[in-house]
């Protein structure tokens, strides 16, 4: 068991774990004397869910293979190490397709379903978890579960959106979508305004199943750029897969900042307000921006940065939205991947899922120490009074008050909890 300095995708630090990679004709989950384990995939949480320092991390990309898959009815039963790329990849071509996924196909399935991840899509299919029919769970007292809707529902419900803190997922019964070819029908559409993009959305909720915008939380119009899309029966050949750029080192200060934030927020504007209309797109750059920039996390520089992702009711969504833009304002600051969309009217089936009906906005922002949680302290407070909630996921600074009013089923989920399981989250808002 090696000794390994590990970081979260937002590089706000490095800590020391021990990491075991887990193996799955020997799958047990070995405990150091007084030391807590928790399962790690491809580290893609922003904040500290991921991280359990001076603990045991049990690597599970190596629980990767496809057990079965129903060609009739989309049923794929697969290890949780599998990443959702290899499925998107593997059975596309095939007429199938994962119904829901995240902003980056680098994101393991067990990691999936331990954050309940939603896409463009919730308003039409719900977030990740509403499509897993089946998980076998292992618990570090040796038990195993076979957890879904109807069998063991408690321990469903506790492990979809669950942060890991349940045991371990080790293979998963998913249910892929259909899909006649590999293209989206997308509509661009710039917007002056919040009254806008909110007319936007819940005009195209019925007719479009994937919708999502760009905003520029820099300028004070709150302009942006809405995109809506369907997939396509369009049979066009699959474009040659560019291959990925890579940011090769993090830069000795973030490349976000003030002196670029501006233009580049403009360019962006303006460019996508030329490219607006109808177009034809290919899923994978439609899906995933960025993926194709490998190690972009590094143009954060040595500090890394933050993600805050909030959620707050449809009732009080522009008033919420708007003052914490005026926030960011005022503080001088502002994010190149700010994105605000609306989830539909249903309700998650974890009990610590993080979407629920509303509009959440999401904004990175680098690190700047002091400053920087003094901004979230007041978005924060925007929150609270909205009744709205933090996306776990993407925290890393969450006050304890904040996490407990925003998951109601908060004490429901503790009993649920694996004793030998642990992390940096849940020591900072579960105290354990």
């Amino acid at each position: 068991m090696a000794v390994v300095a590990v970081s979260s995708w937002g590089r706000l630090g490095a800590w020391p774990h021990e990491v075991e990679t887990l193996q799955r004709y020997a799958l047990n989950l070995p405990l150091q004397k007084n030391k807590s384990g928790l399962a790690y995939g491809m580290g893609r949480s922003y904040g500290d869910v991921c991280l359990n320092p001076e603990g045991v991390l049990w690597r599970t990309t190596s629980l990767d293979r496809f057990i079965h898959f129903d060609a009739q009815t989309g049923e794929l039963r697969c290890e949780a190490g599998v990443l959702l790329r290899d499925i998107q990849r593997t059975f596309a071509a095939r007429g199938w397709m994962l119904p829901v996924t995240p902003g980056t196909q680098f994101v393991t399935v067990g990691g999936a379903i331990a954050n309940d991840v939603h896409g463009k899509n919730h308003h039409a299919e719900g977030c990740f978890g509403d499509h897993v029919l089946e998980f076998t769970l292992q618990r570090t007292d040796g038990t195993v579960m076979e957890c879904s809707p109807t069998q063991h529902p408690e321990w469903f419900a506790a492990t979809v959106g669950g942060l890991g803190l349940t045991g371990v997922i080790t293979q998963v019964r998913l249910k892929l979508k259909r899909i006649q070819s590999t293209w989206l029908d997308v509509e661009t559409i710039p917007y002056a305004s919040l009254d806008e993009f909110f007319t936007l959305s819940d005009s195209s909720e019925q007719d479009w199943e994937y919708t999502v915008s760009w905003i520029d939380c820099v300028s004070r119009a709150e302009r942006g750029i809405f995109m809506r899309a369907n997939m396509s029966a369009t049979n066009a050949s699959v474009p040659k897969q560019r291959q990925a750029s890579t940011v090769p080192f993090a830069p000795p200060v973030s490349l976000i900042n003030a002196f670029t934030l501006k233009p580049f927020n403009a360019s962006y504007f303006h460019l996508k307000k030329m490219q607006a209309g109808h177009s034809v797109q290919h899923m994978m750059p439609f899906f995933y921006p960025l993926d194709n920039l490998l190690h972009w996390n590094r143009i954060y520089g040595p500090r890394g940065f933050f993600q805050y992702q909030s959620v707050v009711p449809r009732a009080v969504g522009h008033d919420a939205v708007q003052a914490m833009l005026k926030e960011i304002t005022k503080a001088g600051e502002g994010s190149f991947l700010a994105v605000l969309k609306t989830f539909g009217n249903r309700e998650s089936r974890g009990m610590l899922s993080f979407a629920q009906p509303g509009v959440t906005l999401a904004l990175d922002f680098p690190n700047k120490g002091e400053a920087s949680l003094q901004l979230f302290t007041r978005l924060d407070a925007i929150v609270r009074e909205a009744g709205g909630r933090i996306y776990a996921a993407k925290d890393a600074r969450m006050p304890q008050d904040l996490f407990e009013s925003g998951y109601p089923r908060l004490q429901e989920f503790l009993s649920f909890r694996d004793p030998g399981i642990s992390s940096a989250l849940s020591r900072r808002l579960m105290g354990a």
